[in-house]
């Protein structure tokens, strides 16, 4: 599973690297995937939306496993 979730942050870096920002993997526990969002997501009011409705949304589509993704 870990392998599929990198690809799919891979596959969405682009677009937070684009507005100034950037995403790691920081973890996976059981089916929930922690993450460190970094660079202009670090401190962007958006950021919590931008990693529910962007960020989950797209790794849920790609690894369905996956049921929750949090920042650490």
């Amino acid at each position: 599973m870990r392998e599929k979730v990198e690809k799919a942050i891979e596959e969405i870096r682009p677009y937070l690297v684009a507005d100034g920002g950037n995403i790691e993997l920081v973890d996976i526990e059981g089916d929930v995937v922690k993450v460190r969002l970094m660079g202009a997501c670090a401190g962007c009011p958006m950021a919590q939306m931008t990693l529910q409705m962007g960020v989950e949304r797209y790794i849920k589509s790609k690894v369905p496993e996956v049921k929750k993704v949090i920042a650490v």
